[in-house]
Protein backbone atom coordinates (compact mmCIF):
# COMPACT_ATOMS: atom_id res chain seq x y z
CA UNK A 1 0.00 0.00 0.00
CA UNK A 2 1.63 3.32 -1.07
CA UNK A 3 2.35 5.76 1.73
CA UNK A 4 2.50 9.52 0.95
CA UNK A 5 6.03 10.88 1.32
CA UNK A 6 4.50 13.85 3.18
CA UNK A 7 1.32 13.74 5.25
CA UNK A 8 -1.32 15.46 3.05
CA UNK A 9 -2.47 17.52 6.04
CA UNK A 10 1.06 18.97 6.31
CA UNK A 11 1.44 19.92 2.65
CA UNK A 12 -0.43 23.28 2.95
CA UNK A 13 2.09 24.37 5.58
CA UNK A 14 4.90 24.38 3.02
CA UNK A 15 5.22 27.75 1.34
CA UNK A 16 6.60 28.10 -2.14
CA UNK A 17 10.37 28.33 -1.71
CA UNK A 18 12.39 31.16 -3.16
CA UNK A 19 14.98 30.71 -5.88
CA UNK A 20 18.50 29.95 -4.76
CA UNK A 21 19.92 33.25 -5.98
CA UNK A 22 18.75 36.52 -4.48
CA UNK A 23 17.98 39.49 -6.74
CA UNK A 24 21.30 41.06 -5.79
CA UNK A 25 23.22 37.92 -6.71
CA UNK A 26 21.37 37.55 -10.02
CA UNK A 27 22.10 41.19 -10.85
CA UNK A 28 25.80 40.79 -10.07
CA UNK A 29 25.98 37.71 -12.27
CA UNK A 30 24.29 39.53 -15.13
CA UNK A 31 26.84 42.32 -14.84
CA UNK A 32 29.71 39.83 -14.86
CA UNK A 33 28.32 38.23 -17.99
CA UNK A 34 28.68 41.59 -19.72
CA UNK A 35 32.43 41.07 -19.42
CA UNK A 36 33.21 38.68 -22.24
CA UNK A 37 36.27 37.14 -20.55
CA UNK A 38 34.24 36.20 -17.46
CA UNK A 39 31.39 34.81 -19.55
CA UNK A 40 33.73 32.73 -21.71
CA UNK A 41 35.40 31.23 -18.64
CA UNK A 42 32.00 30.23 -17.24
CA UNK A 43 31.04 28.60 -20.54
CA UNK A 44 34.37 26.76 -20.78
CA UNK A 45 34.03 25.39 -17.23
CA UNK A 46 30.42 24.34 -17.79
CA UNK A 47 31.43 22.56 -20.99
CA UNK A 48 34.28 20.75 -19.25
CA UNK A 49 31.99 19.57 -16.44
CA UNK A 50 29.36 18.37 -18.92
CA UNK A 51 31.94 16.35 -20.85
CA UNK A 52 33.14 14.63 -17.68
CA UNK A 53 29.61 13.88 -16.47
CA UNK A 54 28.72 12.32 -19.82
CA UNK A 55 31.61 9.84 -19.86
CA UNK A 56 30.50 6.32 -20.87
CA UNK A 57 30.19 3.77 -18.09
CA UNK A 58 30.63 0.10 -18.98
CA UNK A 59 29.53 -1.29 -15.61
CA UNK A 60 27.49 0.32 -12.87
CA UNK A 61 29.38 2.74 -10.63
CA UNK A 62 28.42 3.20 -6.98
CA UNK A 63 28.95 6.49 -5.13
CA UNK A 64 28.39 6.54 -1.37
CA UNK A 65 27.45 9.72 0.50
CA UNK A 66 27.90 9.91 4.26
CA UNK A 67 28.77 12.32 7.06
CA UNK A 68 29.93 12.29 10.65
CA UNK A 69 26.66 13.61 12.07
CA UNK A 70 23.09 14.41 11.17
CA UNK A 71 22.25 17.85 9.83
CA UNK A 72 25.43 18.14 7.77
CA UNK A 73 23.54 18.15 4.48
CA UNK A 74 24.21 14.52 3.53
CA UNK A 75 20.78 13.82 2.04
CA UNK A 76 20.76 17.17 0.25
CA UNK A 77 24.11 16.35 -1.38
CA UNK A 78 22.84 12.88 -2.39
CA UNK A 79 19.76 14.46 -3.96
CA UNK A 80 21.86 17.05 -5.79
CA UNK A 81 24.12 14.34 -7.22
CA UNK A 82 21.14 12.33 -8.43
CA UNK A 83 19.62 15.36 -10.15
CA UNK A 84 22.99 16.29 -11.68
CA UNK A 85 23.74 12.85 -13.11
CA UNK A 86 20.18 12.38 -14.33
CA UNK A 87 20.33 15.73 -16.14
CA UNK A 88 23.55 15.03 -18.01
CA UNK A 89 23.47 11.29 -18.62
CA UNK A 90 21.50 9.14 -21.05
CA UNK A 91 21.75 5.92 -19.04
CA UNK A 92 19.46 5.34 -16.02
CA UNK A 93 20.56 6.82 -12.69
CA UNK A 94 19.44 5.54 -9.29
CA UNK A 95 19.62 7.06 -5.81
CA UNK A 96 19.22 4.53 -3.02
CA UNK A 97 18.42 5.45 0.57
CA UNK A 98 20.50 3.28 2.89
CA UNK A 99 19.47 5.45 5.84
CA UNK A 100 16.08 3.97 6.79
CA UNK A 101 15.60 5.83 10.08
CA UNK A 102 13.06 8.46 8.99
CA UNK A 103 15.09 9.31 5.89
CA UNK A 104 14.09 12.50 4.10
CA UNK A 105 15.32 11.68 0.60
CA UNK A 106 11.79 11.05 -0.78
CA UNK A 107 10.76 14.53 0.42
CA UNK A 108 13.85 16.21 -1.05
CA UNK A 109 13.19 14.52 -4.40
CA UNK A 110 9.45 15.31 -4.39
CA UNK A 111 8.34 11.68 -4.35
CA UNK A 112 4.52 11.67 -4.23
CA UNK A 113 4.37 8.35 -2.36
CA UNK A 114 6.53 5.46 -1.18
CA UNK A 115 5.45 1.86 -1.62
CA UNK A 116 8.54 -0.33 -1.74
CA UNK A 117 11.67 0.05 0.37
CA UNK A 118 15.17 -1.36 -0.03
CA UNK A 119 14.37 -4.12 2.47
CA UNK A 120 11.14 -4.97 0.61
CA UNK A 121 12.93 -5.20 -2.73
CA UNK A 122 15.59 -7.49 -1.24
CA UNK A 123 12.89 -10.09 -0.62
CA UNK A 124 11.72 -10.26 -4.24
CA UNK A 125 14.72 -9.28 -6.37
CA UNK A 126 16.08 -11.99 -8.66
CA UNK A 127 18.71 -12.20 -11.43
CA UNK A 128 16.01 -12.96 -14.00
CA UNK A 129 14.27 -9.59 -13.53
CA UNK A 130 14.23 -7.19 -16.46
CA UNK A 131 14.60 -3.40 -16.24
CA UNK A 132 10.87 -2.79 -16.68
CA UNK A 133 10.13 -5.13 -13.77
CA UNK A 134 12.71 -3.51 -11.51
CA UNK A 135 11.47 0.02 -12.10
CA UNK A 136 8.02 -1.09 -10.97
CA UNK A 137 9.47 -1.17 -7.45
CA UNK A 138 11.11 2.26 -7.73
CA UNK A 139 9.92 5.86 -7.66
CA UNK A 140 10.56 7.89 -10.79
CA UNK A 141 11.91 11.31 -9.83
CA UNK A 142 10.18 14.18 -11.60
CA UNK A 143 13.44 16.02 -12.35
CA UNK A 144 15.19 12.82 -13.45
CA UNK A 145 16.47 9.49 -12.17
CA UNK A 146 14.98 6.77 -9.99
CA UNK A 147 14.63 6.49 -6.21
CA UNK A 148 14.59 3.48 -3.89
CA UNK A 149 13.60 4.71 -0.39
CA UNK A 150 14.87 3.24 2.85
CA UNK A 151 11.62 3.48 4.79
CA UNK A 152 8.02 4.59 4.69
CA UNK A 153 8.56 7.26 7.30
CA UNK A 154 8.20 4.82 10.20
CA UNK A 155 10.29 4.87 13.35
CA UNK A 156 12.37 1.73 13.91
CA UNK A 157 12.73 0.66 10.27
CA UNK A 158 15.91 -1.34 9.71
CA UNK A 159 18.02 -2.25 6.71
CA UNK A 160 20.20 -5.29 7.26
CA UNK A 161 23.55 -5.70 5.54
CA UNK A 162 22.55 -8.87 3.58
CA UNK A 163 19.51 -7.05 2.18
CA UNK A 164 21.60 -4.06 1.17
CA UNK A 165 24.21 -6.20 -0.53
CA UNK A 166 21.59 -8.25 -2.40
CA UNK A 167 19.87 -5.16 -3.77
CA UNK A 168 23.10 -3.41 -4.77
CA UNK A 169 24.41 -6.46 -6.59
CA UNK A 170 21.15 -6.99 -8.44
CA UNK A 171 20.61 -3.37 -9.48
CA UNK A 172 24.16 -2.65 -10.57
CA UNK A 173 23.61 -3.97 -14.09
CA UNK A 174 20.60 -1.71 -14.71
CA UNK A 175 21.98 1.69 -13.68
CA UNK A 176 25.06 3.49 -14.92
CA UNK A 177 25.42 5.34 -11.62
CA UNK A 178 23.91 4.58 -8.22
CA UNK A 179 24.17 7.23 -5.51
CA UNK A 180 23.82 5.75 -2.01
CA UNK A 181 22.57 8.00 0.79
CA UNK A 182 24.19 6.21 3.77
CA UNK A 183 23.69 6.42 7.47
CA UNK A 184 26.16 8.57 9.37
CA UNK A 185 29.50 7.17 10.43
CA UNK A 186 30.55 4.99 12.22
CA UNK A 187 27.44 2.89 11.52
CA UNK A 188 28.34 -0.56 10.16
CA UNK A 189 26.13 -0.20 7.06
CA UNK A 190 27.80 3.11 6.22
CA UNK A 191 31.25 1.54 6.56
CA UNK A 192 30.19 -1.34 4.29
CA UNK A 193 28.80 1.05 1.68
CA UNK A 194 31.98 3.13 1.76
CA UNK A 195 34.14 0.05 1.26
CA UNK A 196 32.04 -1.24 -1.65
CA UNK A 197 31.66 2.10 -3.44
CA UNK A 198 33.79 3.21 -6.38
CA UNK A 199 33.88 6.76 -4.97
CA UNK A 200 32.82 8.40 -1.72
CA UNK A 201 31.54 11.76 -0.49
CA UNK A 202 32.14 12.84 3.08
CA UNK A 203 29.81 15.75 3.79
CA UNK A 204 31.21 18.30 6.23
CA UNK A 205 29.25 21.24 7.67
CA UNK A 206 31.21 24.49 7.36
CA UNK A 207 31.65 24.95 11.10
CA UNK A 208 34.76 24.71 13.28
CA UNK A 209 33.56 21.52 14.97
CA UNK A 210 32.32 20.03 11.68
CA UNK A 211 35.61 20.62 9.88
CA UNK A 212 37.69 19.39 12.83
CA UNK A 213 35.66 16.18 13.13
CA UNK A 214 35.77 15.58 9.38
CA UNK A 215 39.56 15.93 9.40
CA UNK A 216 39.73 13.26 12.11
CA UNK A 217 37.59 10.91 10.00
CA UNK A 218 39.79 11.53 6.95
CA UNK A 219 42.87 10.64 8.97
CA UNK A 220 41.14 7.45 10.08
CA UNK A 221 40.29 6.62 6.46
CA UNK A 222 43.94 7.15 5.51
CA UNK A 223 44.95 4.44 7.98
CA UNK A 224 42.52 1.83 6.60
CA UNK A 225 44.75 -0.55 4.59
CA UNK A 226 42.16 -2.42 2.52
CA UNK A 227 40.20 -1.27 0.75
CA UNK A 228 41.96 2.07 0.45
CA UNK A 229 39.25 4.61 1.16
CA UNK A 230 40.96 7.98 1.05
CA UNK A 231 42.09 8.07 -2.64
CA UNK A 232 38.48 7.75 -3.82
CA UNK A 233 37.00 10.30 -1.41
CA UNK A 234 35.83 13.87 -1.98
CA UNK A 235 34.72 16.21 0.80
CA UNK A 236 31.60 18.31 0.23
CA UNK A 237 31.86 21.39 2.46
CA UNK A 238 28.30 22.64 2.93
CA UNK A 239 27.41 26.26 3.72
CA UNK A 240 24.00 26.12 5.40
CA UNK A 241 23.73 29.82 6.25
CA UNK A 242 24.79 33.13 4.68
CA UNK A 243 26.35 34.03 8.05
CA UNK A 244 28.86 31.21 8.43
CA UNK A 245 31.85 32.42 10.46
CA UNK A 246 34.37 29.96 9.05
CA UNK A 247 36.55 30.88 6.09
CA UNK A 248 35.66 28.36 3.37
CA UNK A 249 39.02 28.65 1.60
CA UNK A 250 40.96 28.06 4.83
CA UNK A 251 38.70 25.15 5.79
CA UNK A 252 39.16 23.59 2.35
CA UNK A 253 42.93 23.92 2.62
CA UNK A 254 42.87 22.30 6.08
CA UNK A 255 40.87 19.32 4.82
CA UNK A 256 42.66 18.90 1.50
CA UNK A 257 46.01 18.72 3.31
CA UNK A 258 45.10 15.10 4.12
CA UNK A 259 45.09 14.31 0.40
CA UNK A 260 41.46 14.72 -0.74
CA UNK A 261 39.63 17.09 -3.02
CA UNK A 262 37.21 19.51 -1.41
CA UNK A 263 34.17 21.00 -3.17
CA UNK A 264 32.26 23.78 -1.44
CA UNK A 265 28.47 23.75 -1.78
CA UNK A 266 27.52 27.42 -1.32
CA UNK A 267 24.62 28.72 0.71
CA UNK A 268 21.48 28.48 -1.39
CA UNK A 269 18.13 29.91 -0.27
CA UNK A 270 16.22 27.19 -2.10
CA UNK A 271 18.15 24.37 -0.41
CA UNK A 272 18.04 26.03 3.01
CA UNK A 273 14.24 26.33 2.85
CA UNK A 274 13.84 22.54 2.97
CA UNK A 275 11.22 20.56 1.08
CA UNK A 276 11.48 19.38 -2.54
CA UNK A 277 14.55 20.42 -4.51
CA UNK A 278 13.72 21.88 -7.91
CA UNK A 279 16.66 22.06 -10.29
CA UNK A 280 15.37 25.21 -11.97
CA UNK A 281 15.17 27.00 -8.61
CA UNK A 282 18.78 26.32 -7.60
CA UNK A 283 21.26 29.16 -7.68
CA UNK A 284 23.81 29.26 -10.49
CA UNK A 285 26.76 28.70 -8.15
CA UNK A 286 24.99 25.74 -6.54
CA UNK A 287 24.38 24.07 -9.90
CA UNK A 288 28.02 24.61 -10.85
CA UNK A 289 29.23 23.22 -7.51
CA UNK A 290 26.99 20.15 -7.85
CA UNK A 291 28.32 19.60 -11.35
CA UNK A 292 31.90 19.98 -10.16
CA UNK A 293 31.32 17.50 -7.32
CA UNK A 294 29.64 15.01 -9.66
CA UNK A 295 32.49 15.29 -12.17
CA UNK A 296 35.17 14.76 -9.51
CA UNK A 297 33.38 11.68 -8.22
CA UNK A 298 32.81 10.14 -11.62
CA UNK A 299 36.46 10.57 -12.54
CA UNK A 300 37.41 8.75 -9.33
CA UNK A 301 34.77 6.06 -9.86
CA UNK A 302 36.07 5.29 -13.34
CA UNK A 303 39.73 5.30 -12.36
CA UNK A 304 39.85 1.69 -11.14
CA UNK A 305 37.27 -0.96 -12.04
CA UNK A 306 36.04 -3.23 -9.23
Amino acid sequence: MPVPAVDPTLVPAHRRSRTGDSLVRRTRRSLRQLLLSSASRDVAEATRIAQVLQQPVTTGRQIAVTSIRGGAGKTTVAALLNLTYAHYRQDPVLVLEADPALGTLPIRLAAPAVRWTCSDLAEVISPSMQFAEVTGYLVQVEDGGWLLPGSQGQVGTRLELPSYRAVMMALRRFFGITVVDCETLPNSLARTALAAAHARVLVAPATMEGVASTRAVLEWMADVPRPRLLPGTVVALTMSSPDMTIDAAAASAYLSAVGVRVVTIPYDRHLAAGGPIRTAALGHETRMAAGHLGAELLNLALRKPR
